[in-house]
């Protein structure tokens, strides 16, 4: 069984206000699983620029494979704002280079052996990059084994009630915020009931292996038919959360790939991610101890 793991989507420079630091989804969650020793990929796109190769000097100098198509579109960046709790605000640049991921033999190749992959819906914003999305998930083998990942991403209204529904039906695993959750819950006639209750629905609707619910400081849920699984958020010193979502839906499929309970999966997951919000950046290097809670 081939163990690859591929975070797919957006590639980009957050523009902060100390700096530009890189970011995406996809490289925030394939990061975190190299860390844990799996095989990981990046896959978007970048332009023919000066931030486009920054981009993949930077992947380099972390290791960090990628399948990284270079395009005639300017490479993506986003300017964050962080609020005074450390919360950060986006504007999102339309029509760059990871809105036009193309679709190749390479990519198609990869697919095949693919053990999991992570894609959200920010990356489905444009047509190009939606297909290619969807192709992967479709040229992916189907099995017991396999994981495919919607991790929700609703940003400046970059998403319609079509590209949610396809998404999820294309999914095993759903992870998903509260404030999601309510958006989601309006959009598809599930208003009037507890977050709970959503979470039931939407796991047999779409008949999911796992549904993840993140509450921020109010805690996470784990649903799997018949059972769900609870983990308070520890209290730490936040320096801001760029990334810590990331890096708790990586973390929680390393474990499930390496075997590990959900409750155990869950619960590492947390304590990661508690651990990126305390440093600077989405991309932190993990310390040993929790690197070795994985073995």
């Amino acid at each position: 069984m081939n163990h690859i793991v591929v975070g797919m989507g957006e590639a980009l420079w957050d523009v902060l206000p100390e700096g530009k630091k890189i970011g995406g989804a996809p490289a925030n969650f394939a990061y975190h699983v190299s860390q844990f020793g799996m095989d990981s990929r990046v896959v978007s796109a970048v332009g023919q620029d000066k931030l486009g190769e920054e981009i993949l000097a930077n992947f380099r100098e972390k290791k960090l494979n990628c399948m990284i198509e270079t395009v005639p579109y300017p490479t993506g960046t986003v300017q964050v704002e962080l609020d005074a709790a450390g919360v950060p605000c986006y504007d999102i640049k339309e029509g760059g280079a990871w809105d036009n991921i193309p679709y190749t033999p390479a990519l198609a190749d990869l697919a095949r052996h693919t053990r999991a992959v992570c894609f959200g819906s920010l990356a489905q914003r444009s047509i190009v990059s939606r297909e290619t999305i969807n192709r992967f998930l479709d040229d992916m083998p189907d099995g017991d084994e396999q994981y495919k990942v919607f991790d929700v991403n609703l940003r400046q209204g970059f998403y319609t009630q079509e590209i949610l529904c396809r998404s999820f039906e294309k999914c095993n695993i759903l992870k998903i915020n509260d404030e999601e959750l309510v958006t989601v819950s309006r959009l598809f006639g599930y208003p009037g009931i507890d977050l709970q209750d959503k979470c039931w629905i939407l796991l047999a609707k779409y008949d999911l292996r796992m549904l993840i619910l993140t509450c921020g400081v109010n805690g996470s849920y784990v649903f799997t038919p018949g059972h769900v699984s609870f983990v308070e958020t520890p209290k730490v010193e936040v320096a801001d959360t760029v990334g810590a979502g990331d890096s708790f839906t990586a973390t929680f499929i390393t474990a499930i790939l390496k075997g590990k309970p959900v409750r155990e999966a869950h619960q590492l997951a947390v304590e990661v991610s508690a651990y990126v919000c305390t440093q600077n950046g989405a991309m932190p290097t993990l310390p040993d101890a929790l690197k070795e809670r994985m073995k």
